[in-house]
């Protein structure tokens, strides 16, 4: 999937609106606690200034849905961080559409910056409204997708306007497609993909796509259980999608038809309350007691699941191992973030916990890439078509 970026279109004294992705998260006093998914933004928003582009920046910001959320979540504390970041102004316009915002449009000069207000506050932007597109394309001449964390919506800002303007993309949705791409691709072998997370309901799109393209496939987290009860296996009280036994089994068969070693948990930490403080023990995966669920993968299966990361050439991980977000059951996913960082071959992360999970242990910057886009990366690994990148002009 090659599509044209910023590099292959001339911006020089141009309006160019930018979607950006500025979902960042805020405390109970709006203020910004993880700019993360702004400084992702930086390069391809220096690289309009620098080639002196107008750029008119577009985000929405949380889920507004009420009147009382129109005031929690303006921009305004976008455009502040912005502009420490950029050192210079970033001039905030307080709607996304209208007359007042295209004379704030027209008035920029070469190398400045509007941001306009949270495009989530009018409900056309979700309903990908024709009309609201056009009026989002009067503001601009050309248009830049870098929102990769939206790009599987087919919305306003995402899509639709996409097909009004010359539209390409920027650095990091080029980063995003290009990596995962090849990975996808053409990956260097052995191919490992780490999949976790609590339900296989979730994943059955991502697992299928992956049994034809990897050579071996590491299961983890709550979906485990599910796969390991297919087996026969005793799980206690653990989450067992009981209407997708069928469905394991099925996935388990045809990754032997060809040849793809799965790999899942031989031990497990149980509790018998899912909270800090429950005692728990380690048992063989199968023995898990009445009463007790498997929350975490057991040291045995680290050790196991770490081998086969370290000794891969291409590694693909989307999802953690258990519960980690509490301390007794958080080793299992820094053992697979720990031998994501030790693999020498290329390493991608995909997804919010896995993500969360490698910035919490600092290993985020040891990987070759770390997908800012949690729904956008699932569908990517599942071969699906993103509304918001297929609209771009093809290279």
């Amino acid at each position: 999937m090659t599509k044209k970026t910023v590099r292959d279109i001339d911006v020089k004294n141009k309006r160019v609106l930018v979607r950006v992705d500025f979902n960042v998260p805020l405390d109970a006093q709006g203020q910004i606690t993880d700019d993360t998914r702004i400084r992702a933004a930086l390069p391809t928003i220096k690289y309009l200034q620098q080639r002196g582009a107008k750029v008119i920046l577009v985000s929405h910001l949380g889920r507004p849905k009420k009147p009382e959320d129109r005031q929690k979540l303006r921009m305004d504390p976008v455009a502040r961080r912005l502009g420490e970041l950029l050192g210079t102004e970033v001039k905030k316009a307080d709607e996304v559409i209208g007359p007042e915002v295209e004379a704030l449009a027209a008035s920029l000069q070469p190398g400045q910056i509007l941001l306009l207000e949270n495009v989530r506050f009018h409900a056309e932007e979700e309903k990908n409204d024709p009309a609201f597109s056009a009026q989002l394309a009067r503001l601009a001449e050309v248009y830049v997708n870098d929102a990769f964390g939206t790009a599987h919506r087919a919305h306003a800002s995402t899509e639709g306007v996409a097909h009004l303007l010359p539209a390409v993309a920027g650095f990091l949705v080029e980063k995003e497609i290009s990596t995962m791409g090849e990975a996808l691709e053409k990956p260097e072998r052995p191919f490992v993909a780490v999949i976790g997370g609590a339900k296989v309901s979730d994943k059955i799109g991502v697992l299928e796509n992956l049994i034809s393209k990897v050579d071996k496939l590491i299961i983890g987290g709550g979906m485990a259980n599910t796969f390991l009860a297919a087996e026969g296996k005793a799980m206690g009280r653990s989450l067992v999608e009981a209407d997708k036994l069928d469905v394991a089994r099925r996935l388990e068969r045809e990754a032997k038809e060809r040849g793809v070693e799965v790999l899942l948990p031989v031990d497990l930490v149980v509790a018998a309350d899912k909270t800090a403080s429950a005692p728990t023990q380690i048992v063989a995966a199968g023995d898990v007691p009445d009463g007790w669920m498997a929350l975490d993968i057991g040291p045995e299966t680290q050790k196991r699941f770490a081998a086969a990361i370290e000794g891969a050439k291409t590694v693909v991980w989307n999802g953690p191992m258990g519960v980690f977000e509490l301390e007794p059951f958080k080793q299992g996913t820094v053992a697979v973030a720990q031998a994501m960082a030790a693999c020498r071959g290329t390493t991608i992360a995909g997804g919010g916990d896995s993500v969360a999970a490698l910035e919490q242990a600092g290993l985020a910057d040891k990987l070759t890439h770390v997908s800012t886009g949690g729904g956008a990366s699932l569908e990517f690994l599942e071969g699906k078509s993103l509304p918001g990148i297929a609209a771009l002009q093809d290279a």
